[in-house]
């Protein structure tokens, strides 16, 4: 690890995450089933969860990808949401699921559903692998949910923490040292 000002705490192995991500796509295929739904990444941190969802559910689909952030470097959301990358596809008469890695104080998913919604798709769907429910400034229906965590910083699978960590395999939590 190349940043000694901290210290990294396995709270989910890959072992436990793969299980999630096989319930998840199970529930996600029964739902989708003849529908090619359009599954819709946020940017940066869901990749590496979408693309085991994805292949998990091993159907018929499309995949797009929006880039919003509201954290900048910081651990803290700013609570102000940018949107840096749009979709690039029509929503009209779609079935879109949206997938995100953690939903935290909810403002950016909300944010993101309520903007996905106005373009007129048949309907909204959210699968997020984590949820901070302590956290949430928001309400906001998780559709498909893979697990409840604890209010910590965490980083892996895909979660950063100003850009570091997402690679690593299991979900970590980030202690300052």
């Amino acid at each position: 690890m190349v940043d000694t000002g901290s210290e990294l705490k396995v709270l989910i192995s890959r072992r436990r995450i793969a299980a999630v991500v096989k319930r998840l796509a199970e529930e996600i295929r029964g739902d989708y089933t003849g529908l090619n739904p359009l599954v819709v990444g946020i940017l940066k941190g869901s990749f590496v969860f979408l693309a085991d969802l994805v292949r998990a559910v091993n159907m018929p689909l499309q995949v797009d990808f929006v880039k919003l952030t509201s954290y900048g470097d910081s651990t803290q959301s700013s609570g102000r949401i940018t949107v840096l990358l749009d979709l690039n596809c029509q929503l009209a008469g779609r079935h879109v699921l949206v997938v995100e890695d953690i939903v935290d104080s909810g403002l950016t998913t909300a944010f993101l559903c309520d903007y996905l919604r106005q373009k007129g798709p048949a309907s909204v769907k959210l699968c997020a692998f984590t949820s901070k429910p302590s956290r949430r400034k928001v309400d906001i229906r998780i559709d498909y949910l893979g697990l409840e965590v604890p209010d910590k910083f965490l980083v892996g699978y895909g979660l950063d923490c100003a850009e570091r960590y997402r690679y690593l395999p299991d979900l970590c939590e980030l202690k300052e040292k």
